[in-house]
């Protein structure tokens, strides 16, 4: 856990910190002795991280100009971090109206500085929409009067990363590719570590000028080349790579999201990135001269990415950004029936004389790598039909194969409340459904002490639907729901007894961990030192 810095400290407000790069920059921040303050849309999804304590979390909305200024008050630089890519249906017409809200807010509380990330290309005719956004939001920060440097990036390379993922995944399970034209266009790819040196590195800029820095590793590579260098990196045999010229970026971008877990909506920009040359300009802003120091070569940063993902130690991930947002108006699992309209409800209950901790355990290892409990064909159907129709189906995974935090991508869920049981057995694990839906909803489990020892697991499908197809899509599933849902709660109890010789403590401790945890509910491995946790 990194120390909070000195109250006299400089402070830097991160709008985006639940995302990739953003969940990295943070606790950099506080190496580097600033104070942070994250402005988030539900702040409750910043609390599982190690360091949320060591941070100011304040809630807002960068789309609603109202009620800004208290989170942008007293900072001396902001780090923009935030884009609508994959959420937004026009992300670009979001994007605008941040970075207005953005400009305006931080000039009317006089900031030091506004860092952006964005993206490496020229515009021109050919460029994606995408990339064109990212460039319109640097110029309106630009064009603020609050000095600011725009950091334009190309693919980064990293655990987690968005881009990473797609091209892990793409040569890890096509020995034999059929792929579009761009797979022939040239990148200049970074490592996320050297994305994040710049970032801290530029906020304590004397010069008070506004500047736009090109940041990029050493190597120039179409993509072909990067996935033949994955593949040597990662002990595979070369990959026979065929390109076709009738495969579209639209196309494209259903054949990715069919092999990739990266969702179509996040895939088609990326796609359309990929399509047009990004390389930094040789006659740019030299960044060398405020930030010294020469970034790593792409094949080091895939290596140093992947023996992250080996060793489980993936620090953020493109699956912790939000999957489209909340409307205000939608009923939450906790609320009345009548809240925001109907909640409809399928409720199981199991009783095991497994104790909570043991059954909360089961509980949070389901999905990812293990599967579900039950009747798995029927998960495999219902993720592959999602992803038939755009959605994100079942390979997303899981960020770690045991330990859930709020926030976390689970297969097709999003975890929005995880608490382990406490002294008296009362825990409880809530899944917010991120497949394509007419309607929303959760998955819920729930431990509490049972009348004669062990424990009671309560297990409830709630669905508030959407008109009329909502309904009838619950009607069409009901008769699925006694064959997935009643059997699973069964076979979580089960497994729970099966894991017995975990022996619970009679004062809640245990002599060792349950199949899943809550992140914290394990004693923590020491932390490396940072300069090898930016892969």
């Amino acid at each position: 856990m990194v120390a909070m810095a000195d109250h006299d400290a400089p402070l830097v407000l991160v709008l985006g910190a639940s995302g990739y790069v953003g969940g990295r920059l943070v606790p950099r921040l506080l190496e580097h002795g600033y104070r942070v303050r994250c402005l988030a849309r539900s702040p409750g999804k910043l609390a599982g991280n190690p360091w949320a304590a060591d941070v100011e979390i304040v809630r807002g909305d960068l789309l609603e100009a109202e009620g800004l200024a208290e989170a942008f008050t007293g900072v001396t630089a902001v780090c923009h971090l935030v884009h609508s890519m994959g959420k937004a249906t026009v992300f670009a017409d979001a994007d605008r109206t941040i970075a207005r809200n953005v400009a305006a807010a931080a000039e009317a509380a006089g900031v030091g500085r506004i860092v952006y990330l964005g993206g490496l290309g020229e515009v021109d005719a050919s460029t994606s929409d995408h990339l064109r956004s990212r460039a319109e939001v640097g110029q309106i920060l630009l064009a603020s009067g609050v000095p600011a440097t725009v950091l334009r990036a190309a693919v980064i390379i990293g655990s987690g990363s968005a881009s990473f993922e797609m091209l892990r995944h793409l040569v890890d399970k096509l020995p034999v590719m059929v792929t579009p034209r761009w797979v022939r266009t040239r990148v200049q790819p970074i490592a996320i570590r050297d994305v994040l040196r710049y970032l801290v590195g530029v906020i304590d800029d004397p010069t008070g000028d506004d500047h736009v820095f090109d940041i990029a590793g050493p190597d120039v590579l179409t993509y072909e080349q990067m996935m033949q260098v994955y593949a040597e990196v990662a002990g595979l045999p070369r990959r026979l790579v065929l390109t076709v010229p009738l495969l579209t970026p639209s196309l494209s971008s259903h054949w990715v999201n069919l092999v990739t877990p990266v969702p179509f909506g996040l895939a088609k920009p990326l796609v359309l990135s990929l399509a047009v040359e990004v390389v930094a300009r040789s006659d740019g802003e030299d960044i060398t001269a405020l930030v010294p120091g020469a970034c790593l070569p792409y094949r080091d940063a895939v290596a140093v990415a992947l023996q992250r993902v080996r060793d489980l130690d993936v620090e953020t991930s493109w699956r912790d950004a939000e999957v489209g947002g909340r409307d205000p108006a939608d009923p939450y699992p906790g609320d009345p029936e009548w809240s925001g309209g109907t909640l409809l409800s399928d409720v199981r209950v199991a009783r095991t004389t497994a104790p909570p901790l043991a059954v909360f355990g089961a509980v949070t290892a389901v999905g990812g790598e293990r599967g579900w409990p039950t009747w798995r064909l029927l998960w495999e159907i219902r993720g592959l039909l999602d992803r038939l129709v755009g959605g994100i189906g079942l390979r997303r995974g899981r960020r770690h194969p045991t330990v859930l935090r709020v926030g976390d991508a689970l297969d097709f869920w999003r975890v929005e409340e995880v608490r382990a049981p406490d002294d008296s057995g009362y825990g409880v694990l809530r899944l917010r459904a991120e497949m394509r839906l007419p309607g929303r909803a959760w998955l819920e489990f729930r431990t509490t002490p049972g009348d004669a020892g062990g424990t009671v697991l309560t297990q409830r499908a709630l669905f508030a639907p959407k008109g009329l197809f909502g309904r009838l899509y619950w009607l069409a599933m009901a008769p699925f729901h006694p064959l997935i849902f009643a059997s699973m709660a069964q076979a979580l109890a089960r497994q729970a007894e099966r894991d017995g010789t975990r022996r619970v403590t009679s004062s809640g401790g245990r002599t060792g961990p349950p199949a899943g945890l809550v992140e914290g509910d394990a004693a923590p491995s020491p932390e490396p030192p940072p300069s090898r946790r930016a892969g």
